[in-house]
């Protein structure tokens, strides 16, 4: 059974949370480990009539089999964290590594309060950038050093390593997106750590030889939530006229929408070592397909932004989500 990781290809809110929920599914995952930033990012997975938004537990918790697991690299806030596995009921499956640095309340203040990460840069005021910054000047505590965390403190690479020689299928989710990477974003205009698929195996632990798929999921609209470049960005006019509007999980500002950037989308996959695609929103670039679940029902429209797609970047499409809800999905990766 294949190691999978899955990372977003733009600026964030490409839909990674639905599309690693479905993995896990699909996959029949034994472990979920999260890498990325912390809780800065919201992922939203929408079923029948539920609506979820986790910021610190993998997206995969829908998934009832799977052990869900948050790697070293990730930010904890404690406050986050116990507040979710209240709402989740899945304290008895949720691990996270010792090691991880904690958000602490000063944090959270100095990344609200800071005139450039607040105005300039766009942050989410969430204090990861602050308490990436006591990390780095070996001052920060870890979630090893907080008891009221004792119950749940484990070793993610250990625990991920060991499945992964069992030939169990484990899965990796990435938060954030490529393009506000701190090494491959723009600068200063990104968050606080690298966002890579690369980063993501470093996060829990994962040698890069021990990775055998990365999935990155891309939007038919890009969005971007704060400041920063958006080649492709359409005026809120244009993008009203096209029926997309969205708000960002987190911080519920409106995110600005853009057309499809072939150029980005080539690049973040090269980086990233794309083996497939995800691909999410093409009911907006045909609306007829809303809710399809099978590849035949795709009109030619899709279809030729399907081509496009791999065009652009060299990898193929295995994944199509046509709608917002968890059975609004298409996945061919076995025929590839």
């Amino acid at each position: 059974m294949p190691s999978t990781i899955v990372v977003g290809g733009f600026f964030g809110d490409e839909g990674k949370g639905k599309i690693v929920a479905h993995i896990a599914q699909k996959d029949e995952a034994t472990i979920i480990a999260r890498g990325g930033v912390g809780p800065n990012a919201g992922h939203t997975i929408n079923v029948l009539n539920e609506k979820y938004v986790v910021r610190m537990i993998p997206s995969g918790f829908l998934y009832p089999k799977a052990e869900l697991m948050i790697g070293s690299g990730v930010l904890v806030d404690p406050r986050v964290f116990a507040h979710e596995l209240d709402i989740l009921k899945c304290a008895g499956r949720t691990k996270i590594d010792g090691r991880c640095g904690i958000i602490e309340e000063a944090h959270i203040s100095l990344d609200k309060k800071d005139p450039h990460l607040s105005k300039t840069v766009g942050s989410t005021g969430s204090g990861c950038g602050p308490a990436n910054s006591d990390r780095v000047m070996r001052k920060g505590r870890l979630a090893r050093d907080i008891p009221e965390l004792a119950p749940y403190i484990t070793d993610v690479a250990q625990n991920v390593n060991d499945a992964i020689e069992n030939g169990e299928s484990v899965l990796i989710e990435g938060t954030q997106g490529f393009g506000i990477s701190l090494y491959y974003g723009n600068y200063p205009f990104v968050t606080s750590k690298d966002t890579s698929a690369s980063q993501m195996a470093a996060d829990v632990g994962v040698g890069p030889t021990n990775i055998d798929d990365v999935v990155v999921v891309f939007k038919a609209f890009p969005t971007r939530v704060g400041e920063g470049p958006f080649p492709t960005e359409l005026t809120h006019e244009e993008s009203i006229t096209l029926g997309i509007q969205e708000f960002g999980a987190v911080t519920h500002r409106e995110r600005r929408i853009g057309t499809w950037d072939g150029k980005m989308a080539r690049y973040s996959a090269m980086i990233n070592g794309c083996t497939t695609i995800a691909i999410t929103g093409v009911d907006h670039v045909d609306e007829s397909v809303f809710g399809a679940t099978e590849y035949a029902k795709l009109t030619p429209k899709v279809l030729a932004f399907i081509d496009q797609i791999e065009t652009d970047t060299g990898k193929p499409v295995g994944i199509i989500s046509t709608g917002p809800d968890q059975s609004h999905i298409i996945d061919i990766r076995s025929e590839l």
